[in-house]
């Protein structure tokens, strides 16, 4: 898989996770504040400009912002799906 790919499956995942957590709208909301992603209104990833690295970082900044280490347990399952992005981030 293609690490653009790779990116755009994490973080349409870590989407559909916060969605459950904050409510879809709040979710989506976020992760539209990202400068660099651009999702649908179902939170899927349309696509990701610049560095995909930092998108991802800045999505996961804004989700902690809002709900602190409740993002850490929620993203936890998801990172271990991609060890090599989980390195990447913080």
């Amino acid at each position: 898989m293609e690490q653009t790919e790779k990116y755009k499956n994490i973080i349409s995942e870590m989407i559909a996770k916060q969605a459950v957590v904050l409510g879809p709208k709040i979710a989506i909301l976020k992760a539209r504040n990202v400068q660099g992603l651009t999702v649908d209104d179902k939170g899927d990833v349309i696509s990701i400009e610049g560095n995909s690295s930092e998108v991802l970082q800045s999505l996961i900044d804004e989700y902690i912002a809002l709900s602190g280490e409740i993002v850490k347990n929620v993203m936890r399952p998801i990172f271990e799906k991609y060890p090599e992005i989980s390195k990447e981030v913080n």
